[in-house]
């Protein structure tokens, strides 16, 4: 896959050049449920603790949808755990989630999931899977992969997708300090494949190491940070940043602009969710749209809708003719307009290829501040349920060990 030659270098990171996601507490685009703790697979990086047999009962988990829709807005329930597909009633949960009016979103790493159970959770509702791949699983089958190699993977799970039909299919994967130069690959691969691969998501890898300069305390006790879940023995890159990411991938493709954004709790300029997206064929992208484009989205189906946009049906990713009708109003999309139309004034028979939308999320996890804060996101889709209330679900871990957060003070 490649750019369209006319593609011209994006501009620096600036937040204020960028829309800001209206998402917030009780009005967002999505919020996450928890049916299981229990999985298949062990991934690094993972903040939940591995409990078998770790499922909700049906009734807890209505109960929660019932507490989402009482303390929070949101367009779409993103299905995760522990692995939701080992869950005995994941078909119930997904037409319970449905027959809410939420958009139900399954976060799977995809190892139970066959073409029967596909057919029965689209029965149910399902609107689309996000499915994490990466090299750190110890999936069977896939052992000592790297990310190249497991494109492979993402495609069977893609083209299942494709198939069973009208299923948004995003994927997701955790990078490291030695995966992270493969992410342009990932790129390439997903605008390869734009026509059956709606989102790409990189969340960057974050854990509790011994080289944080930092005591941990829960309330006035001070606890060694070995007793926190998401702890890692060995030293290791835990403060990559969306924008080094984003360099990286300009190396390869210095077209790439993202265009909105979620800040920290604590640091205003800070990218805790940068979003980008872009328009094109297989063959070739034509471009990123702005912040313009993707604020009338997000008002416009709040507008119609009183919600904010989270997944949208594959059918739609597909008009990206139509989207180059925002161009009066995007410079992003005019851009991409323009290479469009010289792409066809070279090759007319381009007419027939499909033009899509596609999205690139980056996703930078709480960052530890030098004062001892914890960065959180700001408006935060991964919002759960805990005791009745809203939380961060990437830190649940520490309300069910010690009932209330950990605070980090600097030795």
């Amino acid at each position: 896959m490649k750019t369209h030659p006319e593609s011209i270098a994006a501009p620096a990171l600036d937040h204020r050049a960028m829309y800001r996601l209206p998402w917030n507490l009780p009005d967002n685009a999505i919020s996450w449920l928890e049916p299981t703790s229990a999985c298949n697979l062990a991934c690094d990086g993972c903040y939940r603790e591995n409990v078998a047999g770790g499922h909700k009962t049906i009734d807890e988990v209505r109960t929660e949808i019932e507490t989402f829709k009482r303390l929070r807005n949101c367009d779409g329930i993103s299905i995760a755990g522990g692995d939701p597909l080992l869950h005995p009633e994941i078909v119930e949960i997904v037409r319970s989630v449905a027959d809410a009016g939420i958009k139900p979103i399954l976060n799977t790493n995809g190892a139970a999931l066959s073409m029967d159970l596909l057919r029965e959770l689209k029965r149910a509702g399902v609107m689309g899977f996000t499915f994490h791949v990466d090299s750190r699983q110890g999936r069977p089958g896939w052992k000592q992969k790297n990310e190249i190699e497991l494109n492979a993977l993402r495609l069977e799970y893609a083209e299942m997708l494709a198939e069973a039909g009208g299923i948004s299919c995003s994927f997701n994967s955790t990078v490291y300090e030695d995966t992270r130069e493969q992410v342009p690959d990932l790129m390439a691969w997903a605008a390869a494949h734009i026509d059956i691969v709606q989102v790409m998501v990189f969340i960057l890898y974050r854990q509790a190491v011994p080289q944080l300069p930092y005591d941990w305390y829960v309330g006035g006790e001070k606890i060694a940070y070995a007793d926190l879940h998401y702890h890692e023995e060995g030293s290791r890159q835990v403060d990559m940043k969306a924008p080094d990411l984003v360099a990286t991938i300009r190396e390869r493709f210095p077209e790439f602009s993202p265009c909105a954004y979620l800040n920290g709790t604590e640091q205003a300029d800070s990218f805790k969710w940068l979003l980008a997206g872009r328009i094109g064929t297989k063959q070739a992208i034509h471009g990123y749209i702005g912040p313009k484009f993707m604020e009338t989205m997000q008002a416009g189906h709040h507008l119609f809708t009183g919600r904010y946009l989270a997944y949208a049906k594959p059918h739609l990713a597909a008009k990206g003719r139509s989207m180059l009708l925002f161009s009066p109003f995007d410079r992003g999309v005019r851009s991409a307009a323009g290479s469009y139309l010289r792409s066809l004034m070279t090759s007319p028979a381009r007419l027939f290829d499909g033009l899509h939308y596609q999205s690139v999320m980056i996703i930078q996890p709480v960052d530890f501040l030098p004062n001892g804060y914890q960065n959180m996101c700001d408006g935060c889709p991964d919002m759960t349920v805990w005791n009745g209330e809203l939380v961060w679900s990437c830190r649940l871990e520490e309300l069910k060990q010690f009932g209330q957060w950990a605070r980090t003070v600097p030795i």
